[in-house]
């Protein structure tokens, strides 16, 4: 058996068609921080090692086979007390599909009043996952003489 090491990733190769590859994660499902190690064969996991809680059982796996991520950001704002607005994936998303959600996100100004879940941009990067705001912006309304008010959603 030869036995290959490259930062996380550790990989065992036989003799034969059978390749057995280990992977070695830190679980973040809870402030514990596990470390796991994910034992998989032919691309399928066959253990998982480590984890104190089914929760780190169930992220280990997720995580070597389809890894997903929350995305954060901000997106521009008209008609607001505030130009920008912070926001976030309603659900996870499949990891390499984030470039593609935040070049989408580049081109969305949203118009005041926001209020936090407000929907800004629907099926980002086609991942049938909607992009909400975090948080409020009141809108605001010039009057004359170039005084601006504050309108309350």
């Amino acid at each position: 058996m030869i036995y290959l090491s490259k930062l996380k990733k550790r990989v065992m190769l036989s003799v034969g068609e059978r390749k057995m590859e280990h992977k070695d994660l830190t679980c973040i499902c809870c402030p514990l921080g596990c470390q796991i190690t994910v034992g998989l064969e032919n691309g399928e996991v066959v253990s998982v090692t480590g984890n104190t809680c089914m929760r780190g059982d169930d992220y280990a796996r997720k995580e070597v086979t389809s890894p997903t991520r929350i995305v954060t950001s901000t997106v521009k704002v008209t008609g607001g007390k505030s130009s920008m607005v912070s926001v976030k994936t309603k659900s996870d998303i499949p990891k390499d599909k984030i470039f593609d959600c935040v070049r989408a996100l580049k081109e969305v100004v949203v118009k005041a009043p926001i209020a936090i879940g407000d929907v800004v941009l629907s099926n980002v990067a086609e991942t049938g996952v909607d992009i909400v705001a975090t948080k409020d912006v009141e809108a605001v309304y010039n009057c004359f003489r170039g005084h601006k008010s504050v309108v309350n959603s």
